[in-house]
């Protein structure tokens, strides 16, 4: 059906026309220095970067997939928030005094000062991308599912469409423009969310009947203690399994490249004590649709799923809007705007970051002598390569059955897992070395893609049922319901949940697991998908010990401490001082504060050659020049050259040894 009138496309095209305005801006407002391209040379204030990092994951898997597990499965997924909550809080004590302090701008330039290996920091690079990669194509295919659903727009042309918008503004306007884009878009989703929640809960019969609709079919009980780890959502995995899952999302580049953004520590402290409960927030009111979609549909008598109208969960809330808003010329758009607005946000964030990734990890290390000018063109390059396999990706995605916030988080642990293991290992553990890491990350990721494959591709594996649906009694006493046939593609065929959701298979489902239970490979594959990241990375934490150790751990006194925390001092700082030196184990983590402060503020030095213009010709003079102290004083590292204030002062490298420039 053609569910969109002239307002709701002026509100629609509107939202995407400024989108693209602010990176055209931008694009004009120029970059002078690539560290401006990437992270806004370091001088982002606090509040717009702290809506960024909470609108980067907040994509069509919020607007869609939290309402369709709430709708089928009920309002327990609700604790997960939690989850993020406390992973947020965390990332203050064992993110931002980690990286803030090194003023890098990728992730995976900290492994290669950490173990002083390239391999290591390639292979993080590639967790990196595979992971963002296919994060984005989630995100795409998302929209694609709504808006083919409410205009009858194909969902090829969709994703075509919101890659296209999300590559030309950050390819233009750089992390700047994406940060700005996020506030204008986090505005229009939160105005979208608002709509629905308030127009949905009046037609449904208002709050009270709401929450008794919900409450009669078990949707409001949400505390279920049961330890088991095969069972789908319970306290614990929501909650302890929530805020594991939680630490790929705090220690990947989106995350990094925005704490790094801001001028100060402080700052990136407040970034996150900012971004946490705004995070919560807009995950609950994306939860209470569910809930307000249920309560709508049972009180209309007639059940979408159950009766075959919609094909998908992911479907409901955008079902629900076009019915909601008949009468209202304009909120279809803004609902579809504000699904948008949410992909818009991720994608961009996501394609900003691969970008810092290629330039960090692949263009500088290898081609030394490039200008400014030159890397910045190449930056902008990848975003449009990057854009390209991310459409790809999501026609992939279409194959996997369940709600989008499901398909997320099984899909990505099988590199985000192994990717957090890695970083909590190399934060926290000094034994660890680089041949160590290398083996303990390979064997994980190779567990995670078997685990992950066979839970969502097992044809034995049985699925946890849904609630009990509502009623289809009146589903033909509903004029707008019969007289609209809602779009079902050949593309969501593949992951129809109509027969799945019925009653009487649910029924028959039940009984078959409690008295069988999995079987075979499939009480492996069984684990909760909300586990699944915190299993890998206790996983990699115990592979990559015993590898490091076999090969030959490293002496304590030798660790480079400005590359590690002392666990004891983040988390237990009430602990006695004298008994926490102990349990440094021999690793001197309280010259650590010393050798920090032999880091110059990188602003200074970028800062001194921004206001300076120099030519092509110039940057290359320097580079050749700073080359060529590099490779007379080989024991000192990349970053202790760029970043020395005294250029007679002594700077110890990853052997605890010191030289003189």
């Amino acid at each position: 059906m053609s569910g969109f009138v002239v307002g709701d496309y002026v509100v629609f095209c509107l939202t995407i026309a400024v989108s693209l305005g602010i990176g055209v801006y931008y694009a004009f407002a120029g970059q002078k220095t690539t560290s401006e391209y990437l992270v806004g040379s370091r001088q982002m204030k606090v509040l717009p970067v702290a809506i960024s990092l909470m609108v980067s994951f907040e994509s069509s898997i919020m607007m869609l997939g939290f309402p369709a597990e709430t709708y089928v499965h009920g309002m327990m997924f609700w604790l997960s928030n939690f989850g993020f909550l406390t992973s947020c809080i965390v990332a203050t004590r064992m993110v931002v005094p980690l990286v803030h302090p090194l003023k890098i701008t990728s992730v995976n330039e900290y492994y290669e000062l950490r173990y002083n290996s390239r391999s290591v920091r390639l292979l993080n690079m590639a967790l990196g991308y595979i992971n963002y990669i296919l994060y984005m194509g989630i995100v795409l295919f998302g929209p694609g599912i709504a808006l083919e659903s409410v205009t009858n727009f194909p969902m090829w042309a969709s994703v075509l469409v919101v890659a296209a918008a999300s590559v030309v503004y950050t390819s233009m306007g750089g992390i700047k423009a994406v940060i700005w884009t996020d506030v204008f878009q986090s505005i229009i989703m939160f105005m979208g969310i608002l709509a629905i929640l308030i127009k949905g809960t009046m037609v449904a019969g208002g709050v009270s009947n709401v929450i008794e609709i919900n409450r009669k079919t078990g949707r409001l009980d949400i505390f279920d203690f049961n330890p088991d780890p095969t069972v789908r959502h319970t306290f614990w995995s929501l909650v302890v399994g929530g805020c594991l899952r939680m630490v790929s999302l705090n220690t990947g580049q989106t995350s990094i490249q925005r704490i790094v953004s801001t001028p100060t520590q402080k700052d990136a402290n407040r970034v996150l004590y900012l971004a946490g409960p705004a995070f919560f927030v807009t995950l609950t009111l994306a939860t209470l649709e569910g809930a307000v979609a249920y309560a709508y549909f049972t009180s209309l008598g007639c059940d979408p799923l159950k009766s075959k109208k919609i094909s998908n969960p992911n479907q409901v809330v955008p079902f629900m809007v076009l019915q909601i808003f008949q009468d209202f010329p304009g909120m279809s758009g803004l609902f579809m705007a504000s699904l948008f607005s949410a992909s818009l946000s991720t994608l961009s964030s996501g394609l900003s970051s691969l970008s810092a990734l290629t330039i960090e990890d692949v263009v500088r290390p290898r081609f030394k002598n490039l200008s400014e000018r030159s890397v910045t063109l190449i930056a902008k390059l990848s975003v449009v390569v990057i854009g390209a396999l991310c459409v790809g990706v999501s026609f992939l995605i279409a194959k996997i059955k369940g709600p989008m916030s499901q398909i997320t988080f099984s899909v990505l642990a099988a590199f985000g897992g192994p990717a957090s293991g890695l970083f909590l290992f190399s934060v926290f553990c000094p034994w660890g070395n680089a041949k160590g890491v290398i083996i303990g990350t390979m064997l994980t990721v190779v567990v995670g893609l078997w685990i992950t494959n066979g839970k969502n591709f097992s044809t034995t594996l049985k699925r946890s049922p849904g609630l009990p649906p509502g009623p289809t009694d009146k589903c033909y006493d509903v004029a707008l319901m019969d007289n609209m046939t809602f779009a079902n593609t050949t593309l969501m065929t593949s992951t129809s949940w109509t027969d799945y959701y019925d009653m009487e298979t649910t029924t028959e489902f039940v009984s078959a697991s409690v008295s069988q239970g999995p079987q075979g490979l499939d009480r492996f594959y069984s684990l909760s998908y909300q586990w699944l990241t915190g299993f890998l990375i206790l996983l990699s934490l115990t592979f990559c010990s015993i590898a490091s150790i076999i090969v030959g751990r490293p002496d304590p006194a030798t660790v480079d401490v400005r590359y590690m925390l002392p666990f004891f001092d983040q988390f237990f700082p009430f602990l006695p001082k004298k008994l926490r030196k102990k349990l440094y184990g021999g690793v001197p983590f309280e010259k650590r504060e010393e050798l920090l402060s032999k880091i110059v503020n990188v602003q200074k030095y970028e800062k001194e050659y921004e206001d300076i213009q120099l030519s092509e010709k110039q940057n290359g003079q320097i580079e050749d020049d700073k080359n060529h102290v590099i490779n007379e004083c080989s024991p000192l590292t990349t970053i202790d050259i760029d970043q020395r204030e005294d250029p007679g002062e002594v700077i110890p490298d990853s052997k605890g040894k010191g030289e003189h420039v």
